[in-house]
C-alpha cells in the first residue's frame, strides 16, 4: 500500500528538573537569569514574539526578558487564559511536557507551590478556574547561595526629599508600572527595593514574610506611595508591561497568585505626563483604561 501522508514528526515533549539549586532543561543545566536568546537554544524551535514575550509555541513555553535581554522566570502555559486569547484553540499546543522536582514529577493540575529555595515553581490559576492556566519557574536570589547581598545602613531605605520637581501621580497603579520600568527594567531608580532586605533593615516593628506575605504589606505599600520619582526621568518611559511576575509586584505581595487586583490601573490620566510612552501591555487594568491610553495615541493591549 503506498503511503500518500506522512505523519508529523512529533517533538520531544520538555523535561524541566530542578535538583536542589540546579535547573536543567533537558538535562542541559541552565543557570537563571539567563538571555534570552541562550534560553532558546535549549528548545531548538521556532519562537514568536508579542511585546516583550518571547513564545516558544509548540512547547507551550514562554518568557519576559527585560531590557537588558535577560530573563529570571519560565512560564508554562497548561490551560486556557481568557486574557491571553480568544479562544482555546489559538492558545494550544498547551505545555505537556514534565517538571520534576527532587526526583519527583509534579501534577500539573494540583501541587503546592514550592518556594523558599533558589528555583521556585509556582502556578497561577485564573478567576473561576478550577485548574491552573500557568505555571512559572523563577529564580529567587534570596536563597541563591552564590549571591552577594549589598551591605545595609541605617539609610538604606529612608526616602530623602528631592531636590528637584517630582512626578504628581493620581493613579497608584499607574504608578508602580512606571516605578517597574525605571526601578527594574531600566535600573535608573535607585534604591532597587528588595523585600527581604526592607524587612531586616525596617525597625518600628518585626514584619514576618512567611505570615504576612500573603496579603499587601501595609509599610512595603505605603513605601512606594512616598517614593518620589523625579520628572527629568518621565522622558525615559518609552512602553509600560504589567506581568504578574514584575519585580514590583513580587514586592508587594510575596505570596500572590497573579490574579489581585490591588494595583489594578482605574485610570490613564497620569499616561500625559510621560511624552514618550508610545505603548502599554496591561493585565493589571480596568476597562476602560486600555480605550484611554489608545486615545491618547498610546497604542494598549491586553498581556
Amino acid at each position: 500500500m503506498i503511503q500518500l501522508f506522512r505523519k508529523k514528526n512529533k517533538k520531544p515533549d520538555v523535561v524541566i528538573e530542578i535538583r536542589k539549586d540546579q535547573l536543567l532543561i533537558n538535562e542541559h543545566i541552565v543557570t537563571l537569569p539567563i538571555d534570552w536568546k541562550t534560553l532558546a537554544t535549549y528548545f531548538n524551535v521556532e519562537y514568536v514574539m508579542k511585546g516583550n514575550e518571547i513564545y516558544w509555541k509548540d512547547f507551550g513555553i514562554s518568557t519576559n526578558p527585560h531590557k537588558n535581554g535577560r530573563t529570571n522566570h519560565i512560564s508554562l502555559h497548561t490551560g486556557y487564559n481568557p486574557m491571553e486569547t480568544s479562544s482555546k484553540s489559538e492558545q494550544k499546543p498547551f505545555f505537556k511536557g514534565k517538571i520534576i522536582v527532587d526526583g519527583v514529577e509534579i501534577n500539573k493540575r494540583n501541587f503546592k507551590k514550592i518556594e523558599m529555595r533558589k528555583y521556585e515553581v509556582k502556578s497561577f490559576t485564573y478567576t473561576g478556574k478550577k485548574n491552573p492556566c500557568l505555571i512559572s519557574i523563577s529564580y529567587n536570589q534570596i536563597f541563591d547561595k552564590e549571591y552577594v547581598k549589598p551591605v545595609l545602613t541605617k539609610d538604606s531605605y529612608i526616602i530623602k526629599p528631592l531636590q528637584e520637581k517630582q512626578i504628581e501621580f493620581s493613579d497608584f497603579g499607574f504608578k508602580l508600572s512606571i516605578i517597574q520600568e525605571l526601578m527594574y527594567t531600566k535600573e535608573l531608580l535607585t534604591p532597587k527595593f528588595d523585600l527581604y532586605d526592607f524587612v531586616n533593615w525596617y525597625d518600628k516593628r518585626e514584619i514576618d514574610i512567611e505570615e504576612e506575605g500573603y496579603e499587601p504589606i501595609t509599610e512595603v505599600t505605603q513605601y512606594f506611595k512616598d517614593l518620589p520619582i523625579p520628572k527629568t526621568m518621565a522622558s525615559k518611559i518609552t512602553e509600560i508591561y504589567q506581568d504578574g511576575g514584575n519585580d514590583i509586584y513580587l514586592q508587594l505581595l510575596r505570596f500572590g497568585e497573579g490574579w489581585e487586583e490591588y494595583w489594578d490601573i482605574e485610570t490613564a490620566i497620569d499616561a500625559k505626563q510621560f511624552p514618550n510612552l508610545k505603548k502599554a501591555v496591561l493585565c493589571y487594568a480596568k476597562e476602560p483604561v486600555l480605550e484611554e491610553l489608545n486615545n491618547m495615541g498610546i497604542k494598549a493591549e491586553w498581556i
